[in-house]
């Protein structure tokens, strides 16, 4: 695939393991290392050994895939944008609560 050529050795080990591990996962397959590995060969790709072993403790350490695939826009930094209302109308409420102080001007005689 054209797209992957454009990869270090490292970034294109990291991403066909991570693809493989979710479709295990996807299929209702166990994540473990023999699995992915089973997804790695059957792809027609080649990973260093230790690469499936990582990536299965890690999925099993975080009790599945799903901590790992936030719906689209659910994480991470970026975009701005408004968010709709709903959710978290406790914390509005009580910071429309408190009374609002203004600034007094203060004329430094210029």
């Amino acid at each position: 695939m054209a797209a992957l050529d454009g990869l270090s050795v490292n970034e294109k080990s990291e991403l066909v393991t991570s693809l493989s591990a979710l479709l295990c996962a996807d299929a209702g397959a166990d994540v473990t290392a023999e699995n992915i590995n089973a997804v790695i060969k059957a792809s027609g790709n080649k990973v260093e050994e230790y690469w499936a072993p990582a990536f299965a403790a890690t999925v099993e350490k975080a009790g599945g895939v799903d901590k790992f695939c936030k719906a689209p826009g659910a994480g991470g930094g970026g975009g701005g944008g408004g968010g709709g209302g709903g959710g978290g109308g406790g914390a509005a409420a009580v910071a429309e609560e408190k009374p609002v102080e203004e600034e007094e001007e203060v004329d430094m005689g210029g």
